[in-house]
């Protein structure tokens, strides 16, 4: 296929980065991304609410600010109507509100099955750029969210999932990436991606694999959702979970003792979630205290690079 190129395209399709980046000189870069996700909660104004703070975070992941939006809509107005429609809309609008973000449009199409995200548009620094592919030796590996998910909204939809652990969920899915990400820019990190359909595992070997590296991860250190163990433990595992456990075999090892359960929950995809960043170890608890003092309390040292892979390695302990 031939691909049209720019030599001032900085990230494009040829990695696995989360947003196109395009440099306009050499202070400013636009950064571009595009997300649209199914209802993961009944509630439309929640569903508009985390749609939007998901799309926001490819363009934080990448270290930028976004600043202009697009509305994405697939929605079926003739068999539902148009308040959910508005509820939704809304939502997303709340979100974009809190991010500081414009709206400037958007397009809509009549779909069977409801569908919303936003097209973003941020700006971003060419020598401040994150990449999945900036992992160095020694490494600490820092994730800003609990993880959970997609355990949570399988047992959602089965009627077996608290109030209090479906609050925590929508909180969780709701809160934006922009502080984690202002502050891993202001401490000059090179190495973030965001975890989302992949899980927390395959956006792991996705790093380790751009950066040739080996990451070990400590299963006990990994935050989790309330209730997702739980979850877990009765089998009420996504498809994507084991999906993605399956497709990301080849570069993951796993430590004798390590339960299928918590394989399970390490490759959960998940719906707006945190930041997976890489820090180097002298500086990671200084990282941690900033973030925590942002606002950003899940913020958690989950592992390291232990050292160099051509192919990349996911270890799971």
């Amino acid at each position: 296929m031939d691909i049209p190129r720019d030599p001032n395209v900085i990230a494009g399709i040829d990695g696995s980065e989360d947003a196109g980046v395009y440099k306009l000189d050499e202070t400013t870069a636009i950064v571009q991304t595009i997300d649209i996700i199914t209802p993961i909660v009944d509630d439309p104004r929640i569903f508009g609410r985390v749609a939007a703070a998901n799309s926001l975070s490819d363009v934080y992941a990448m270290g930028g600010r976004p600043i202009t939006a697009m509305n994405v809509v697939c929605f079926p107005t003739k068999s539902v109507g148009m308040d959910p429609l508005k509820e939704i809309l809304q939502g997303g609008l709340e979100i974009l509100k809190e991010a500081g973000v414009a709206l400037v449009g958007g397009h809509s199409v009549d779909d069977n099955e409801p569908k919303y995200g936003l097209s973003v548009t941020g700006l971003v620094h060419p020598d401040r750029i994150m990449f999945n592919s900036g992992l160095r030796p020694d490494d600490r590996i820092i994730l800003t969210k609990a993880i959970g998910t997609g355990m949570l909204a399988t047992a959602l939809k089965g009627g077996l999932a608290s109030d209090s652990a479906v609050d925590a969920m929508v909180a969780s899915m709701c809160f934006l990436n922009a502080k984690a990400s202002e502050v891993a820019v202001s401490f000059g990190l090179r190495a973030c991606t965001d975890v989302t359909g992949f899980g927390l595992g395959g956006h792991l070997v996705e790093m380790a694999r751009a950066s040739s590296c080996a990451i070990r991860i400590h299963s006990t250190a990994i935050p989790l959702l309330e209730g997702a163990f739980e979850a877990a433990s009765m089998g009420l595992v996504p498809g994507g979970a084991r999906s993605n456990r399956d497709f990301f075999k080849s570069w993951t090892t796993i430590a004798p003792g390590v339960t299928s359960v918590t394989v399970d929950l390490v490759f959960d995809p998940q719906t707006s979630g945190g930041l997976l960043l890489g820090v180097p170890g002298d500086r990671a608890d200084a990282f941690l205290k900033a973030l925590k003092a942002e606002g950003v309390a899940m913020a958690t040292e989950i592992g390291e690079v232990f050292g160099a892979h051509p192919d990349g390695l996911l270890e799971i302990e």
